[in-house]
Formats: structure tokens, C-alpha cells, sequence
């Protein structure tokens, strides 16, 4: 008899944009290939069915919990955020709370050898689903205490004072709900690190499917991707427009930045408004539109986890050239499969070198593509996970 897994993400996995989707998604395809899959997802009110976009056969069962719609505008934001910080309560852990009881009419009489949280948002539900699987397992995609102690050291005050209390309040959760776990999935051997010691965690590195390499006609531009709602992601244009652009384009005038990702409305006008940067949006398919550049950009400044961009670009063939926070998780030896700039001159000088050196950008291209291959499609991550058969026994 085959195994049954459930699988809960606060995020919907498909379509396949953005790192949590991609990870959420690597999984589900991973255990629906091995098992009888069930998954539990949030539906918010007056967006897409989530069920709807999910490829057919892949799920068995699907629970979706209701989650009311809320204002994305900056003011909303900070209300939430400010009603947060004087309850103690980190950001989302709020957002996906207090669906046990329809949950628990939907798991009424299913066992399940299995259950993954997807996110530490979800962590809370453990002891509901503890009694309907024989194993919990919890997958963190990023590191919540170590993503807001650095947006703090990045971030004005005082927004730095917030981001402090919540990496607080995040170490203080992620130690007393650890224990509720079998296991933890990590992205990285540098993120178990940072996690509260636990008997049993996993690395299971951020992956994407296997792309062919695109052949695509390049045009002179550089390209960063990613959420652009996402805070590391806003904060890493800001600081490449505001530091590094301006000395670009003064060298290399015909020279263009092309920014792909959902949210762009979230970008600062300052951004929107110069005729030099494009604005592509959101992409189907982001390994052949990152192709049509010549230089992916990383400059981000905190996070945590591991950068999926940097896997898509390697996947179009592209060279990298990131900070050292951008990459920290990767197997990725500089000077081979990328780049290393932290400072506005090195990135200057990296991203200058690259633009006149055509050998260069394919050699670099070339050994991030080989890298890709090798370690960071779905087929070779999975790998981690049959090996002493991680999570099913």
C-alpha cells in the first residue's frame, strides 16, 4: 500500500513563480510521484482558487481554508505591522492562525504516514496534525529570527527598532515549537546552523526544474528577478538604482536594467519613472526571458535562505554577479560560477569587466549552467530526500 502524505502551504505552489512556490512545488511533485498526496491550502478571499492551478493528477485531496483578503498598501501594512509588534506576534504567524477547527473537521478520520508544514507560519498547526500523521516534519524556507535581525542592521530607524522585536519574537517560536517536529528541512548546511538544536535536520536545497538552455537573442541590458513585494528584493533595487546605476549608465549610456517579477508596483517612483530601467512584470516562464540579457544582477542585502534567481539565471546560462549574502548557501566557488561584490565600486568593477570580456560572460555562464545541472534541478535535489529515505520510511 502506498504511503499517504499531507502536505500544508500558506502559499499557493503553482503557478511555478517565486522561491516559495518553486520549493512548495518541488515537494509536492517529489511525493506525489511516491505516495497518496493530499495538500492543505489557504484560498483568500476574492483572489484565484488555488486548486484551480494545481496540474491535474498530481493531488489526491485538497483541503482549502478561507482566508480573508487584506491591503497590500504601504499604510496597511504598517497598521498590521504596528498591532504586531504590541502583541508580540511576528508578521504572518497571525495571518494563517486560527483554522484548526475547519481543519480538523477536514481530518477527521485520514491518517497520514506523513505531514509537512510549509513555512514556519504554519508551524503552529503541529499538534492538530500530530494526531492524523504518523511524522511532522517542518520545511523552513527561510530563517525567520536570522531575516529580521539583518533587515534590522539594513533598514533606517525606525524600522530597524521593528525588525529587532521581531527577530525576537521569531527565536523565542522557532525555540519552542522545534521540538513539536520529527525533522526540519533546511535549504542550507549554513541555515541548520542557525536553528535551535534538534536531533534530526535536513538539508533539502532550493531547486527548479530541469530547463533546456535557452538560445535567445541577446540584447545589452543587465537583469534582476524576483517578488518585488518582497523586502530584500525592494531594498536590493533601491540600493543598485540609488548606488551603482548611475555610474553604469554613465559608462555605458546604451546600457539597459530589465526587472522582472511580480509587485512591481511596490518599486519606488524614483525606479518606475527612469527610462533606462524596464519593467517586464510578472513572466511565465523566467529561465528564457532572463536568457535575452547579458549580466544577471544579485545585489541584495539581507535575507536569508538560499536565492532561487541565482538558479534561474544559471539555468539561462547567464554569469552572476552577486553579493556575498546573495549567494551564501549555494555550492558556488567565486571567481567560477560567479562573482563576488558587496561595495558599490566592486560591483561597478565586476559588472564592467563582464560587459567588455565576452569570454569571459560565457565561461562564467558555462560553469553556473554545469553547477545547475548537477545540483540544483528537482531530480538532483530529490536525491537528498531518497537518500536513507529522509522523510518516509
Amino acid at each position: 500500500m502506498a504511503d499517504r502524505v499531507l502536505i500544508m502551504s500558506p502559499e499557493a505552489p503553482y503557478p511555478l513563480t517565486g522561491g516559495g512556490a518553486l520549493r512548495t512545488a518541488s515537494l509536492l511533485e517529489y511525493f506525489a510521484r511516491r505516495s497518496n498526496l493530499d495538500v492543505v491550502l489557504f484560498a483568500v478571499q476574492g483572489a484565484s482558487d488555488p486548486e484551480e492551478s494545481l496540474p491535474p493528477g498530481l493531488i489526491r485531496n485538497v483541503c482549502k481554508l478561507p482566508l480573508p483578503s487584506h491591503s497590500k498598501h504601504p499604510l496597511a501594512r504598517m497598521a498590521r505591522n504596528t498591532a504586531r509588534l504590541l502583541r508580540g506576534v511576528p508578521p504572518l504567524m497571525d495571518r494563517f492562525s486560527g483554522q484548526q477547527e475547519p481543519l480538523s473537521r477536514w481530518l477527521e478520520r485520514r491518517r497520514y504516514d506523513a505531514a509537512i508544514l510549509e513555512h514556519f507560519w504554519c508551524a503552529p498547526y503541529a499538534p492538530l496534525l500530530r494526531s492524523h500523521a504518523s511524522r511532522v516534519y517542518l520545511d523552513l524556507h527561510n530563517i525567520e529570527s536570522e531575516w529580521h535581525t539583518r533587515a534590522a542592521a539594513a533598514s533606517p530607524w525606525p524600522l530597524s527598532l521593528g525588525h529587532r522585536a521581531f527577530a525576537h519574537s521569531n527565536a523565542l517560536l522557532e525555540s519552542q515549537l522545534a521540538h513539536l517536529f520529527d525533522g526540519i528541512l533546511v535549504t542550507s548546511s549554513r541555515d541548520a546552523a542557525h536553528l535551535p538544536s534538534h536531533p534530526r535536520i535536513i538539508v533539502y536545497p532550493n531547486a527548479i526544474p530541469h530547463h533546456p538552455l535557452p538560445q535567445a537573442a541577446k540584447d545589452s541590458s543587465l537583469v534582476f528577478s524576483g517578488n518585488l513585494e518582497y523586502c530584500p528584493n525592494q531594498e536590493a533595487v533601491r540600493f543598485f538604482h540609488l548606488r551603482v546605476w548611475p555610474m553604469l549608465q554613465k559608462k555605458y549610456p546604451h546600457l539597459r536594467w530589465r526587472i522582472l517579477g511580480k509587485n512591481q508596483n511596490a518599486l519606488p517612483a524614483s525606479v518606475k519613472a527612469d527610462p533606462s530601467v524596464l519593467l517586464t512584470g510578472p513572466v511565465p516562464h523566467a529561465v528564457p526571458e532572463l536568457a535575452r540579457s547579458q549580466i544577471a544582477i544579485v545585489p541584495v542585502l539581507s535575507g536569508s535562505g538560499t536565492r532561487v534567481k541565482i538558479l534561474e539565471a544559471w539555468a539561462a546560462g547567464l554569469p552572476v554577479v552577486s553579493t556575498t549574502i546573495g549567494v551564501e548557501g549555494l555550492e558556488a566557488v567565486p571567481g567560477r560560477h560567479l562573482l563576488l561584490a558587496d561595495t558599490p565600486a566592486d560591483l561597478l568593477a565586476s559588472i564592467s569587466d563582464l560587459l567588455e570580456s565576452p569570454c569571459r560572460r560565457a565561461q562564467l555562464g558555462a560553469a553556473g549552467r554545469t553547477l545547475y545541472e548537477g545540483h540544483y534541478t528537482w531530480d538532483a535535489a530529490w536525491t537528498t530526500l531518497d537518500r536513507d529515505n529522509a522523510l518516509l520510511p
